[in-house]
């Protein structure tokens, strides 16, 4: 048994040298992704690679789209919002050679192109309202790095900023509320917030965090090394624990005060003032919830292990950073709302204490109006726990110590890290190597995810996965110059790479099909022509509301919740109660996102499940869309306004409402055989509905519900 013994013992420290030692191959040294860039420097277009590659397989790039297809392909795939007549018809008469040049320029000044864009983003940084799991609960404020996201967009804020910002904003820029805010990229993570396992809690947020990073910026699937070297990719088990250190001594700060000083003086003195009032009325209502609020605490306390109940305990100065981390938690299961507590109340005690409570309301006046909140995340100090590589992943199975570190393929060597007063500096670090320009991955992965979002279609298709088993890129160089053009030229500007990419002739193709190109390249790979593609969800809601004439176009505040359809909710369901009827038809991107119960016709057309980053989205075809555009009292709704618009216009016959209907929905003048068939449909369904209006409505469905208005061509 001793000899077995010694053989395991050598056997594990030979594995620990071998890690130690481990060096990569030549092969794996050579994956594409971390090369420099390189491109041929005599091309100056993005048509010039496109055209390359098209012609040694015999093909060429595709005429251009007619004018009204390109307007409204343009305006979608901006602003997610169709064009209005009057915008169609000032694009068609502007015979100028920088006609389509001031469309895009327009598209991109517009406020709603940062909603539009802001939602890809928040796919990737897997941005949700609530924290999942069975309570799903409510995050109040988090809301703010939804619009953070939008005004970074509209602004133009250069991408080396915008990540680190996301990263180490509270770090880098001290007193920037924007900044504070961008750091609850952090803090999109889906947490059981009543769960004892504390220590396991802990270390799922690590690799949430941990995942996601590598997901958005670094386009690599660092979650396979959790557990062993990825089985793939030159990623290491401990690169997965080094990056993981940066985050060790993060934990959440869901009370920022973003008010400034005077405002927050004259909320401390308001505050003081009904305190003062109010003194002997909260001192007896403290009394009378006194025992509850001592049996749930001893109650909630019992429910952790004796070291947990140990650190909650303890006095704060004799916690180190680990049990720091630890107790923010724990704390919040051993800590009750007056109104959590006053269900324990019976009898005389809760009469009396209604009593209370109505004589607190009467001097509701003087108190302050609530400050202005974020949810974010920040450091606990200068000091951060000790970082271990996990066995197996299991948060108990600690091996080696390891340091804040990059990808080892790229720097093997610890990071330089410099601590401040009030946190480890570790994120400031990460927050540099990531926004460098000389960083292979983080700068190609933006590139490809705006080029991705335009063509339905990366250069490379797995935008998350730059690695061995995600897909090639199918214009490396063309990638390289774009990402070269992006951080030198563009200066890392978003909205001059979207403008390099809609001013090229490959954005500006025919979506149509060519017998030739279609043996020769069918899935279309090479851009022989533009890619068809059917709309989002939000987008489809959007593009209706808007034709309906009904969008309300209020920007930002807490996500709203408009009706849900009959049944959509379970009996007795909480999380779900619909709010003030003028924010109903404001724009999809300010719709609360639950986790655990997406908006049913966002799920009908494959909204991402926000427990994780999504790098793109699935388009499948099923029965429910049917439903939900055919049978759906929604889109019902919208259908009986757009025909009030379309009938709007006085003194029109059957023939002119049919006009006009196809005009609004489809952005383009229709032709004679559309008409004369709609027309025929309004004159026939008028005897099945029983009047024009209905007749009218159910035309207007009908088109809201056809391909050309889902898709965008």
């Amino acid at each position: 048994m001793q000899t077995r013994a010694l053989i395991a013992l050598a056997g594990l420290a030979a594995m620990l040298c071998a890690e130690q030692i481990k060096t990569f191959t030549p092969m794996q040294k050579r994956w594409w992704a971390i090369q420099p860039l390189a491109f041929d420097a005599t091309k100056h277009s993005i048509d010039e690679f496109v055209r390359e590659k098209l012609a040694a397989k015999g093909l060429t790039i595709s005429p251009a789209a007619d004018r009204a297809t390109l307007l409204r392909r343009a305006s979608l795939d901006l602003t997610g919002l169709p064009p209005s007549p009057e915008e169609t018809q000032a694009f068609l008469k502007d015979a100028s050679p920088q006609a389509w040049e001031k469309v895009v320029d327009r598209l991109l000044a517009s406020p709603r192109y940062g909603e539009r864009w802001a939602r890809h983003w928040l796919d990737v940084a897997r941005y949700a309202d609530s924290d999942g799991f069975k309570a799903d609960d409510t995050r109040p404020h988090v809301w703010r790095y939804r619009d953070y996201v939008v005004d970074s967009l509209n602004s133009d804020k250069p991408y080396n900023r915008f990540i680190r910002e996301q990263i180490a904003g509270d770090e880098l820029y001290p007193g920037d509320n924007a900044a504070r805010i961008a750091v609850g990229f952090h803090r999109h993570f889906p947490d059981e917030y009543n769960a004892a396992h504390i220590r396991l809690r802990r270390q799922e947020m690590l690799n949430d965090i941990t995942d996601a990073t590598a997901y958005a910026f670094l386009g690599v699937t660092l979650a396979c090394a959790r557990c062993h070297d990825h089985k793939f990719d030159p990623l290491l088990h401990k690169d997965y624990y080094r990056l993981q250190s940066f985050f060790a001594n993060t934990r959440i700060d869901d009370d920022v005060v973003l008010d400034g000083p005077a405002r927050l003086a004259e909320y401390q003195q308001g505050l003081a003032q009904w305190q003062s009032a109010t003194s002997s009325i909260r001192t007896e209502m403290e009394a009378l919830l006194a025992p509850a609020r001592k049996s749930f605490y001893e109650e909630r306390l019992s429910r952790f292990p004796e070291d947990i109940q140990e650190i909650l305990t303890m006095k704060p100065e004799a916690r180190d950073a680990e049990q720091w981390m630890l107790f923010h938690k724990a704390v919040a299961q051993v800590t009750f709302t007056d109104n959590e507590l006053r269900g324990k109340l019976k009898g005389p005690n809760l009469a009396r204490f209604k009593d209370l409570e109505q004589q607190l309301k009467s001097f509701d006046s003087l108190r302050p109006a609530p400050l202005a909140l974020a949810q974010t995340m920040k450091d606990e100090g200068p000091t951060a726990p000790k970082t271990f590589i996990l066995r197996g992943g299991a948060w108990d199975g600690a091996m080696d110590e390891v340091q804040p570190g990059f990808l080892s393929i790229l720097d093997p060597a610890p990071a330089k890290v410099t601590p401040a007063a009030h946190s480890t500096g570790r994120r400031t670090a990460l927050a540099e190597w990531l926004a460098s320009e000389s960083n292979p991955l983080s700068t190609r992965v933006i590139v490809n995810r705006v080029w991705h979002y335009h063509f339905g279609r990366g250069i490379v298709a797995t935008p998350s996965d730059f690695g061995v088993m995600g897909d090639r890129p199918s214009h490396r160089e063309l990638l390289d110059w774009l990402t070269h053009k992006f951080v030198t030229e563009d200066r890392w500007s978003l909205k001059a790479l979207h403008r390099r990419i809609l001013l090229s002739d490959t954005y500006r193709q025919s979506s149509a099909a060519r017998e030739d190109a279609l043996r020769a390249d069918p899935e279309n790979r090479l851009l022989w022509r533009f890619s068809r593609r059917r709309l989002e969800g939000e987008t489809v809601r959007d593009a209706m509301l808007a034709t309906a004439g009904l969008l309300n176009l209020k920007m930002g505040g807490p996500g709203i919740f408009p009706p849900l359809p009959d049944g959509a909710l379970p009996k007795g369901y909480q999380l779900w109660k619909p709010g003030p009827a003028e924010d109903h038809n404001r724009r999809s991107i300010y719709l609360f996102v639950r986790r655990n119960l997406r908006y049913p016709l966002f799920q009908s057309f494959d909204f991402p499940d926000t427990h994780e980053s999504c790098a793109r989205r699935q388009s499948t075809v099923t029965p429910d869309q049917a439903l939900e555009l055919i049978n759906g009292k929604l889109v019902s709704e919208w259908s009986r306004s757009f025909a009030a618009r379309v009938a709007n216009d006085r003194g029109l016959d059957v023939r002119g409402k049919a006009e006009r209907a196809l005009r609004l929905a489809y952005q383009r003048t229709p032709g004679a055989a559309e008409i004369d068939k709609a027309a025929s449909f309004l004159t026939s369904q008028e005897r099945l509905a029983g009047s024009p209006e209905s007749a009218l409505a159910d035309l207007c469905q009908t088109l809201l519900s056809s391909n050309e208005f889902l898709y965008l061509y």
